[in-house]
């Protein structure tokens, strides 16, 4: 008698819906790890089979402790990380139960940023100089001949959290003095003015199957830092743009070692010399509602597909997505002034999402013109800072 796939999903953070849903859909037997204050969070029960609470998933023994007991009674193949700081812990459990899927040093590659530059950097992808925040004469050497201003990155985050831009080495300095035994989990990295891109894509058998190329309008660095507007949209497909940043994602994938999954790809395009640069990746689909927009470009979910590979993967059968739509999309996002925002006076017929949040506004809007998406976003930005922008000091941790 053949048992179902048993896929254990692990997650901080109230993320995956959709994930844990096509699992179901699959006819998986569906197991959910996440922590005591998500108990009361909206998950989709009925694609759950049963939900298990911890006090926090970052306790590595007391976390390998809990799934071995889970696995006396539980077959599971396949363990799955739905956010970005569970990675390790998934890296750590699968190298435990000697179940298949990426190890802890695959997984640096896709956490640390120290880890992912070097291998990118000798695998001949252009990235920022850098250089760790270890020995002294580096860094003196680093600062000396490399141009300011300088960003210094903790290696273990994600997003923009906790980065700094220093502009002078006494600064640098004395900010690696007041990190204490800390500085060791920090690079530091050459300021490079430019537009910033993410690629969005799906793979399978260390191919990309599956990738859209996006700009956003603002930094990710500036709207965390500077309390902008999230903004992002899809490039034109056939611009040089988006081929030389489809090309650059195939060559990190094959450089950091993914066998399949999902990742998320930021490079940036200096304004003084044109090139891109590798910034970061992350194995896992994007933040910030980038989902949805890429949905509504292209009919592809990639959390949906991304639960369709994994299961693919233990029946032993081969993984294509669907024919992707051709679409272009743009997607908004704002701390809100309002509990909950009316946005009720944007009626284009372009709006295909509306976000449902407390204190926040966004949309997504859809065309088959990617003129016309730029032009709305454009739009709705300012009357959106006028409407509803709030700001909030930019934490410095993910726990914060």
């Amino acid at each position: 008698m053949n048992q179902p796939v048993t896929i254990l999903c692990l997650t901080s953070y109230f993320k995956g819906a959709e994930f844990l849903r096509e699992c179901r859909r699959q006819g998986c037997r569906v197991l959910l790890i996440t922590v005591e204050k998500l108990r009361d969070e909206d998950w989709p029960r009925e694609s759950i089979d049963e939900v298990f609470y911890m006090p926090d998933l970052f306790r590595r023994e007391d976390v390998i402790h809990g799934i071995s007991y889970l696995a006396r009674t539980e077959r599971i193949d396949r363990i799955v990380p739905l956010d970005e700081f569970d990675l390790e812990m998934a890296s750590a459990l699968r190298e435990h139960l000697r179940i298949p899927g990426m190890g802890e040093t695959t997984v640096r590659h896709y956490r640390d940023k120290l880890a992912m530059r070097m291998v990118a950097r000798e695998a001949g992808i252009l990235v920022p100089d850098f250089v760790p925040v270890l020995h002294h004469e580096p860094i003196r050497h680093f600062l000396e001949t490399v141009p300011a201003p300088w960003v210094l990155k903790p290696r273990l985050s994600a997003s923009a959290i906790g980065i700094k831009k220093l502009s002078d080495p006494e600064q640098v300095w004395r900010t690696i003095e007041e990190l204490g035994d800390k500085r060791s989990f920090h690079v530091l990295e050459r300021f490079i003015p430019g537009s910033v891109y993410h690629v969005d894509s799906l793979a399978w058998n260390r191919e990309i199957v599956f990738s859209e190329a996006n700009a956003y309008m603002t930094p990710p660095f500036e709207v965390y830092h500077g309390g902008g507007l999230f903004c992002t949209r899809t490039l034109p497909r056939d611009s040089d743009e988006a081929r030389a940043l489809r090309e650059l994602d195939g060559q990190v994938l094959r450089a950091l070692g993914m066998v399949r999954g999902a990742l998320h790809t930021e490079f940036i395009r200096g304004d003084a010399d044109g090139r891109f640069y590798f910034l970061e990746t992350a194995a896992r689909v994007g933040g910030a509602n980038i989902v949805e927009m890429t949905e509504a470009a292209t009919g592809i979910n990639l959390w949906r597909e991304w639960a369709r590979l994994e299961v693919a993967d233990v029946r032993g059968q081969n993984y294509a997505p669907p024919e992707p739509r051709s679409d272009h999309a743009g997607l908004l996002v704002s701390l809100a002034r309002q509990e909950w925002p009316d946005t009720s006076a944007y009626q284009d017929p372009e709006i295909v999402w509306r976000m449902t949040k407390r204190h926040h506004v966004g949309l997504i809007v859809a065309s088959q013109s990617a003129e016309r998406v730029t032009q709305l976003l454009h739009q709705y930005m300012g009357r959106i800072r006028d409407d509803f922008y709030a700001s909030m000091p930019a934490a410095e941790s993910a726990t914060e």
